[in-house]
């Protein structure tokens, strides 16, 4: 029983961890897209779609972090 409390200890740790860092890049990201679109609200298509591009990597990397946290917890 204690290899499951242990599995279950590194899953709440994968995910927690991995979804730590694109939580930041994103908030960073929607807050310099606000920032510049205050600057230069003409651009606001080119912004738009680089922060809507930005912010689907960031969430790649969580992903990669659910997934690494199903397989360390269904092995």
């Amino acid at each position: 029983m204690e290899i499951e409390g242990v599995k279950m200890l590194a899953t709440a740790l994968a995910i927690g961890l991995g979804a730590i860092g694109p939580a930041i890049g994103i908030g960073m990201i929607g807050s310099k897209a606000v920032e510049a679109l205050g600057r230069n609200p003409e651009a606001e298509s080119s912004i738009t779609t680089n922060m809507i591009l930005a912010i689907a990597f960031a969430e790649a990397v969580a992903i990669y972090a659910l997934v690494v946290a199903l397989i360390i917890k269904f092995t």
